[in-house]
């Protein structure tokens, strides 16, 4: 991958919310005592916690700009 997509806002909140997504199946999977696998983890993230995360950051990067 291009060093130039690597550094893009776009880029980086996709491997933000990847690893959101890992810890989120890491905490489920050991909560119901095995692995509910990533794309389980990363619908339920999305559905309990993805907006929320999303507005957290875009007003973070707002602020950061100004």
């Amino acid at each position: 991958m291009p060093d130039l997509m690597k550094g893009s806002l776009l880029y980086r909140e996709a491997q933000a919310e990847h690893e959101e997504v890992l810890k989120h199946k890491w905490y489920e999977s050991e909560k119901k005592g095995y692995d509910i696998g990533f794309e389980v983890a990363q619908v339920d993230w999305r559905i309990k916690y993805g907006s929320q995360w999303h507005r957290e950051r875009q007003s973070r990067h707002f602020y950061h700009r100004n």
